[in-house]
């Protein structure tokens, strides 16, 4: 998301009455599967790994409803006699576990369901549901989930949001495959994540079928209905492979051509400094939802009216920092949106503008008072402090700080390890250290924690 929109974005305690605050809902019922994230502890469910979502949307946007089944691929550890899924809103039609219709409850935002028979190893469940789906809407008038747009609806899900299209494990940590089919009126788009992998009428309907065929969080899923105009191109990667590019844009706020020129440029740019691009496809979705934020949506971000060039800058440095190394928790979130921000400042310098020893000294002459200084990047409390300065710009003054210590050569050097060492994975700050560490060859647990853990301004910079 662009740091510039922060005060715009969601805190999803303070969301329409409507849904319930994520953190006063009740456990689901024991032997349901145990929580695993601490930010949001009513959310994601370690009890079970989610290898691959199959979700077939059939959308109205006359109605804004959806008929829909999601079917399921995981694997279970354990032998686990009930589990919870993270669904909000919409009818439940029913539940089959391994093609046995299963019993299920609804428990605040979780639908908990039993099978007829424990399970073990790998499992499938399906689930069919209908309706609206659900907006999450801030006091500040910042949405996600599935917001109706003039000519139809986007989804997004950062932080929670996709709970509200896709019974899913909705944490970080739980990353899968996806395919998504869309089903929509003629004459409309309909965009995902991944790769376009067929597109076929029938009748006055058209099914539009994506696939992401890399992991991918749950919060980075995304689906755009609407009537866009559609450009289609590749981007050269400095490999030598060519990446598709998929771009969608509002009629009414097109994508000029320097801006889809200026992509690949972004992407081999970026490239050079991280490594070669991680996934199969490319793009963007401009559309008219006024949420208040750009989003990283994994290989196609989305973008609210118009792209600018360091807005473009950072969504793609996600698709690095964020997306394909993905982090397991909320609270290392600064993972993501620290490098997102850093990218910034190294393009703004190969612009000719400030760099990022200049951006750093800027803000560190903020008073010991900004609000820059606390919470520390990794140790907030609540929600609202996701996406404010400490995460965004502190995050980013620890990496210029990383880099004033070990020099550029290994840094630059660190910046391709770290990439490619969790390429499609998950990780944790204190990897990131370790590998930083393995660089260099020098002890730097001191460093990360004056900038990541502890509140106030830290001394001798």
């Amino acid at each position: 998301m662009r740091p510039s929109l922060r005060a715009r974005l969601l805190s999803v305690l303070a969301v329409v009455p409507l849904v319930l605050s994520l953190a006063t809902v009740p456990a689901p019922a024991a032997p349901a599967a145990p929580r695993s994230d601490t930010l949001f502890p009513s959310l994601g469910h370690s009890g079970y790994d989610v290898r691959h979502y199959d979700v077939s949307l059939d959308y109205s946007p006359a109605t804004n409803r959806l008929e829909a089944r999601t079917r399921i691929r995981a694997v279970a550890a354990t032998r686990i006699r009930s589990f919870a899924l993270d669904f909000v809103g919409m009818r439940v039609r029913a539940v089959r576990v391994g093609g046995d219709a299963a019993r299920w409850h609804r428990r605040g935002q979780q639908l908990v369901v039993v099978p007829r028979a424990p399970v073990r190893g790998r499992f499938t469940v399906v689930v069919e549901y209908a309706g609206v789906p659900r907006t999450y809407v801030d006091a500040d008038g910042s949405k996600e989930g599935w917001v109706p747009t003039k000519d139809g609806a986007i989804a997004l899900g950062e932080p929670v949001g996709t709970m509200t299209w896709i019974p899913s494990n909705n944490t970080p940590g739980d990353k899968a495959r996806y395919t998504f089919r869309i089903t929509v009126p003629r004459g409309v788009q309909a965009v995902a994540n991944g790769s376009l992998a067929r597109r076929v009428r029938h009748g006055g309907r058209t099914t539009w079928t994506w696939q992401a065929r890399d992991p991918m969080a749950t919060y980075l899923a995304m689906v755009a209905v609407g009537r866009f105009k559609v450009y289609r191109s590749t981007a050269r990667s400095i490999t030598g492979r060519k990446v598709p590019v998929w771009t969608f844009a509002d009629p009414r706020h097109d994508v000029p051509l320097a801006v889809r020129r200026a992509l690949p440029r972004v992407m081999r740019f970026e490239e050079r400094l991280f490594g070669p691009y991680p996934f199969t496809s490319t793009g963007m979705v401009v559309d008219d939802a006024d949420v208040g934020y750009a989003l990283e949506t994994q290989t196609r971000p989305f973008y609210p009216f118009d792209v600018d060039a360091g807005t473009l800058v950072h969504e793609m440095a996600h698709q690095w920092y964020g997306n394909s190394v993905g982090f397991r928790d909320w609270h290392d979130i600064w993972l993501a949106e620290g490098f997102a921000t850093y990218a910034e400042w190294l393009w703004a310098e190969a612009q000719g503008g400030e760099g990022p020893a200049e951006r750093f000294d800027a803000l560190y002459a903020r008073p010991a008072s900004a609000p820059l200084w606390r919470p520390a990047p990794t140790e907030f409390t609540g929600p609202e402090d996701l996406f404010g300065d400490p995460v965004y710009l502190r995050g980013a003054m620890t990496l210029q700080a990383l880099r004033e210590r070990i020099g550029d050569a290994d840094f630059f050097a660190f910046l391709k390890t770290w990439a490619r060492t969790h390429r499609h994975g998950t990780a944790s700050t204190a990897q990131l250290v370790a590998v930083a560490e393995r660089v260099s060859g020098e002890q730097l647990d001191a460093l990360f924690a004056d900038w990541l853990e502890l509140d106030g301004r830290p001394a001798g910079y």
